[in-house]
Parts: C-alpha cells; structure tokens; sequence
C-alpha cells in the first residue's frame, strides 16, 4: 500500500507528522513524502524542518494521498505543477485526504467541486471560493476524499482511515499504542466552547496572516 505525502515549504508540521506516526504502521504500507524536489522542507513551526525524499515526477501513483495544511495554503495555486500532480495521483487513490486548510488546495486542484468538506474553522468559509459545501464537524467524508478539520484533527482522520483500510482491532492498537486518549487542560479546542474574547482576537490574527498569504 503506497501512501504519499505532500510536502511544501511553510507546511504545519503536525498536520502530517500526526497522521504519519499512524499511517507508517499500517500493515504492508510504503510511505513517500513527496516535495517540488527533494530535501528539506521548512514548516510553519519555527527552525523545523522536514526531509521529502521524493520529487513529484518521481511518484506517479499512490494507493493514499495526504495533504497537509498551512497559513500559506491557497498560494500552492500559483505552483501549477503542484496542482496537476495532486490531480493526476488522486485519479488513481483509493483515498485522497487533506488535514486543515490541506482541503483549500485540494479545492485549489479542483477535487471538491459539489462535495461536503471541512478545514479549519477559521477559514472554513473560504471552501466555497472552490465550489464546496463547508461543514463543521472534525472529520467529513464524501466520496473517496476524506477532510479533518483544524491541525489535531488529521490524527483522529488517520484512524478512522486506519479502521477502514485494516479494521478496527488495527486502528485501535495504533491508537493504544500513541497513547490517544486526550484529555486537554482547557476545555476550549473548539470556536464553540473558546472565550468570545479568545476566540475573536486569535481569529482576527488567523484572518490578517492568511490574507498577507493569500495575496
């Protein structure tokens, strides 16, 4: 089972390393983090780097896709390449998935024309500029492509991909085995549970640096 990963510089780092630590344990799975070139890749966390080892014209199939998030999202539409890749590997997936606003560059591809889909909340609006229908929940599933929510959520995706490519007892085990069983110090990982003052002033940050990306 091949999985590829997309990787691009500005990328959020958890939006691939949570789902990878699950996915790179599946049964029979050969995974390929996949770049412009090969190399390091800078993330959005500060100083992190990670290491793509393939270059997309040497991965021309995979069995799943994973396109992970970032504040510089949308600007993948001005690398061309980088659309056309993730269109032509997604014709052959047997699932394509995106982790945060990893779902603004697969509607940037074209994949989610008339599909449910979700992103980060902040900017989940944004889904309809690409002819998707936004919904708010943490995992949304509508033909093969499967879209989590805001960055934690893409592990929490994984699993449920887990379950549906191996079976339960395999998605559970890996879950045992990270140890996921959350249990936050603040009850506020959600818009709808955070501080109305919380929530409007990181909104407000979130909106202005996606908007300095986005242009």
């Amino acid at each position: 089972m091949q999985i590829a990963f997309l990787f691009y510089d500005g990328m959020t780092a958890l939006d691939a390393i949570g789902p990878h630590e699950i996915l790179c344990r599946l049964p029979g799975a050969k995974v390929q983090r996949v770049a412009k070139k090969p190399g390091a890749i800078c993330t959005d966390s500060a100083g992190l780097e990670l290491i793509a080892d393939c270059a997309l014209v040497d991965v021309s199939h995979a069995d799943i896709l994973v396109v992970p998030g970032a504040g510089n999202a949308t600007t993948l539409r001005n690398h061309p390449e980088v659309l056309e890749w993730v269109r032509s590997i997604h014709a052959a997936t047997k699932w394509t998935t995106s982790i945060c606003t990893g779902s603004l560059i697969l509607g940037a591809a074209g994949l989610l024309k008339g599909s449910k889909a979700t992103t980060h909340w902040a900017v989940l609006d944004r889904l309809r500029f690409w002819g998707a229908e936004p919904v708010s929940e943490r995992i949304v599933e509508s033909g093969k492509i499967i879209t989590a929510a805001g960055v934690s959520a893409g592990i929490d995706m994984a699993l449920t991909l887990a379950a549906k490519l191996c079976g339960a007892q395999v998605a559970q085990t890996l879950q045992l085995g990270i140890e996921y069983d959350p249990e936050p110090p603040f009850d506020v990982g959600s818009p709808e549970k955070a501080n109305p003052g919380i929530k409007n002033a990181l909104l407000t940050r979130m909106e202005a640096y996606f908007e300095r990306h986005e242009n």
